[in-house]
This record gives structure tokens, C-alpha cells and sequence, in this order.
């Protein structure tokens, strides 16, 4: 009996999704060990975080809703709309998350 691999043939729309999904885990993921920055969970517990108001709160969940959505709309959109539909908002999410990080970005102390 011979164990050979084979390689088969998956569905774009099942790759994106399971692209999507890894951009969510890793949003949680970094989110998660954020809080292990020095003075960070005590900023957030005296409120002196980024959150601190209702707009700021609504835009950070409805960017948070970005990659969720996307696993869905992966799967169900037809193929013309949702290559369009992910290379926009792949793009924009990218571009957004390399903003907060340079944003966040603290000098180093001399």
C-alpha cells in the first residue's frame, strides 16, 4: 500500500476565507499581547486609551467587523464582486493597520 499526498484543488473562495480568518485571529492575537505592554492595562482601566469616546468605539468595531464580514462575503459573493470586494478592503485594512502601527510607534527614550 503506497501513502502518497495529494495535493487537491480547493475553491478561491474557501482561500479567502481562510485568509480572512487568519487576519482576525491575528488582530485578536495582537490585541491580546497589547495588553502586556507596560502601563497599557491601567491606561485603558482609567480610561486614558484610544476608546475613549463613543465615535472612536463605534469605528474601532466597525473595523473590527472588516475581516469577520469578509469570511462570510467570501464565500457567498459571486466571483466578480468579490474579487473586487477583497482586494478594496484588503487593501484598506492593510493600509489602516500599518497607520495604527505607525501611529502607535512610541520614540525611544534617550
Amino acid at each position: 500500500m503506497e501513502n502518497t499526498l495529494e495535493d487537491f484543488k480547493i475553491n478561491i473562495k474557501i482561500k479567502l476565507a481562510a485568509l480572512w480568518t487568519s487576519v482576525t485571529f491575528l488582530y485578536i492575537y495582537g490585541d491580546y499581547f497589547e495588553l502586556y505592554v507596560p502601563k497599557k492595562l491601567s491606561g485603558i482601566i482609567d480610561g486614558n486609551s484610544n476608546l475613549d469616546s463613543p465615535i472612536n468605539l463605534f469605528l474601532a468595531s466597525l473595523l473590527l467587523a472588516i475581516p469577520s464580514l469578509m469570511i462570510c462575503l467570501s464565500i457567498l459573493l459571486k466571483p466578480a464582486v468579490n474579487k473586487w470586494l477583497n482586494i478594496v478592503f484588503g487593501v484598506f485594512f492593510t493600509a489602516i493597520m500599518l497607520l495604527i502601527a505607525f501611529v502607535s510607534i512610541e520614540p525611544l527614550e534617550k
